[in-house]
């Protein structure tokens, strides 16, 4: 087959890998030079622990398993399976967390309830004040900002895939068919549009009612820590936003012990992960009412650094790099992701939310086998 692919970022570059690993040409289109959208700003973490169970679990520990066969074979990636630990403080994030624990798939995310102590074994630099800490082993990384340059140069070496950047699809032009804006068409047999939080011009002709929403996060980087940081790290904030930790004890937690007026104005959870180069990536806030600031807050990275430098015990290195960044979100929360066919051979694939770059290797393992490839 011939498949083109519309969408320079993960969930696009994960189809094209799909298609050229089960024997087929792509051609993949990208509208900018590089990709420079959710799947460049984000924390390349491989998320497990918060997902909701059934097929949105299922989904993240299928693309685990994914990402880690992929990391082998594109060492460039930075897969590192390094868990995550979540420290809480006080009974009532205490008791979510043992919530969390009794879950019928609590072993399937490797989840464990730890001691401190155990925690700081787990990962030295948390040298801070907490009291126990919620561990999830399936949880890994990915370096986001550097994925999709290694895995093109991946599917380069197998001679059978094309990158056309600086193009902008604007036509169906038939069966699966599609005219860019230098006026080539791109046939196929198959067209999926990966055009992540790219909701308008061509995507919104074909598909005026999307069931999606853009959310808008901020984060920011770091100078190198000094030091190893060996898990990724949430805090307990993090519970209010992840369907895993639904519960009486949740709601207790969210009735009785409130979020930092910062924290709340800006719906944040402490997600932080380590970069390669010793960095700290760090956020997030999420914003859903259009039209977005077009400014970044300083508050919420504030807030964020008090938090961090609370659980290393130590001061944060300076802050080298603040970004905002945009996704596309199913609204209805409970789907994975949103995959609709516009046409006679062309599908949109979009909406995973902040599964995208957790999930994308399954979602395109998933298109793959619904559309026969």
């Amino acid at each position: 087959m011939r498949v083109i692919v519309v969408g320079g970022g993960v969930v696009g570059t994960m189809h094209a890998w799909q298609a050229v690993q089960r024997g087929h040409e792509v051609v993949q289109i990208e509208r900018e030079a590089e990709a420079r959208g959710a799947s460049l700003r984000n924390f390349g973490q491989i998320w497990v622990s918060g997902r909701a169970g059934g097929e949105e679990l299922d989904t993240a520990l299928r693309a685990r398993e994914l990402w880690e066969r992929i990391g082998a074979e594109v060492p460039g990636l930075g897969f590192r399976a390094i868990g995550s630990l979540t420290p809480v403080r006080g009974a009532r994030e205490r008791a979510v967390a043992e919530a969390a624990v009794a879950r019928p798939d609590a072993a399937a995310r490797g989840y464990r309830l730890v001691t401190a102590a155990e925690a700081r074994e787990i990962n030295p630099a948390l040298r801070g004040d907490f009291e126990a800490a919620l561990w999830c082993e399936r949880d890994a990384a990915v370096e986001p900002r550097t994925a999709q340059l290694h895995l093109r140069d991946a599917l380069r070496a197998c001679g059978r895939y094309t990158f056309l950047p600086g193009r902008e699809v604007r036509e169906v032009t038939g069966p699966g068919a599609v005219r860019d804006d230098h006026g080539d068409v791109h046939r196929g047999d198959a067209v999926v549009l990966a055009t992540g939080a790219w909701l308008s011009g061509l995507v919104r002709e074909l598909a005026p009612d999307l069931p999606v929403r853009r959310v808008r996060l901020q984060m920011m980087q770091t100078a190198p820590l000094g030091e190893r940081l060996t898990t990724s790290v949430a805090d307990a904030d993090s519970f209010r936003y992840y369907p895993a930790y639904a519960s009486p004890a949740l709601d207790a937690l969210n009735a009785e012990q409130e979020q930092a007026p910062v924290a709340a104005a800006h719906k944040m959870q402490l997600l932080m992960v380590q970069r390669l180069d010793g960095g700290l990536t760090i956020g997030d806030t999420h914003e859903y009412e259009h039209p977005f600031a077009f400014d970044t807050l300083e508050d919420p990275y504030e807030h964020l650094t008090g938090v961090v430098e609370a659980f290393l015990g130590r001061p944060l290195p300076k802050i080298r790099h603040r970004w905002a960044g945009v996704y596309a979100q199913c609204t209805d929360t409970s789907r994975v992701v949103h995959r609709q066919q516009l046409a006679d051979g062309v599908w949109l694939v979009t909406g995973p939310g902040g599964r995208g770059m957790t999930c994308s290797p399954a979602i395109a393992e998933t298109t793959a086998n619904e559309l026969g490839w």
